[in-house]
């Protein structure tokens, strides 16, 4: 296992800040002690939640325009960006829908949608890729697992609306683009979200889980995993060399020990 130094001068441009796995990542990246740049659409909320202590870029990962002073000099990006699996207020709708509507004309739901699961894990996913600076040093992506499982239950229900068939596009924009990456794949998320606490907060937040970490490959987990685990997940694997251009599944199983061996845990990915 071969560890790696970040360097306190590397910039860590973090995409979905403000989301509760977003939240934690920066927490634990300014733990570390680490420079980072959220990239958001609402810098107020940016600034106040996270104590003026990040650099603030005001972007949108669907408009391609935007991007190019938040990724301008930085060394890694951790998406963290996502939409709910279903229809809901984030999906943020331009007219009138119904739950009618949704369950017998989805495609025309989708139209009406800002933010669906294809729109923001594969349109804005590609879109930070294409934007991406060709020496960065890692492209760190939380995706989900099921991706190898969408016709068995209970996948097939959260793929309803295309969540899973978009966020599997948008690993393949990842791995496609020559960049080096890292995709963590979560099972059902537990923990938070954390939105709109302040830093303090954050940065003392433990899982009420109790579970241990278990890596795994090959998208065969099931059960949960805390949002705070992935954050750090986001984070540790940027110090490890074994990780990169690795796909891994993230769960909560087992007794927790006091203290995360993210090393040993990573030694899960070279056999």
């Amino acid at each position: 296992m071969i560890a790696v130094n970040v360097s306190p001068d590397d910039i860590v441009l973090v995409a979905g800040a403000t989301g509760g796995v977003g939240q934690l990542t920066v927490a634990k990246l300014l733990e570390k002690g680490l420079k980072v740049r959220a990239l958001t659409r609402n810098p107020g909320k940016v600034a106040t939640m996270f104590d003026n202590r990040v650099e603030v870029a005001e972007g949108d990962i669907l408009n391609p325009d935007s991007l190019q002073n938040a990724v301008r000099n930085v060394k890694y990006i951790l998406c963290c960006t996502g939409t709910t699996a279903f229809p809901s207020d984030k999906w943020q709708f331009n007219s009138n829908w119904n739950w009618f509507e949704a369950l017998f004309d989805s495609q025309k739901l989708k139209q009406k949608a800002a933010n669906t699961p294809e729109k923001v894990d594969f349109i804005g996913v590609t879109n930070l890729v294409n934007a991406a600076p060709r020496d960065l040093k890692r492209f760190v992506f939380v995706s989900s697992c099921g991706i190898h499982r969408k016709n068995s239950f209970p996948f097939s229900i959260l793929n309803a609306f295309g969540v899973l068939d978009a966020k599997e596009k948008g690993e393949q924009s990842i791995i496609n683009s020559g960049l080096p990456y890292t995709i963590i794949r979560p099972v059902r998320l537990i923990d938070g979200p954390y939105t709109s606490y302040d830093l303090n907060t954050l940065l003392k937040a433990t899982t009420q889980g109790k579970l241990g970490v278990v890596i795994d490959t090959g998208d065969k987990v099931v059960g949960e995993t805390s949002r705070i685990d992935v954050a750090a997940a986001c984070v540790e694997c940027l110090t490890y060399t074994e990780t990169e251009n690795k796909v891994f599944e993230l769960v909560n199983q087992g007794r927790r020990p006091q203290t995360i061996d993210w090393q040993t845990l990573f030694t899960k990915l070279t056999n």
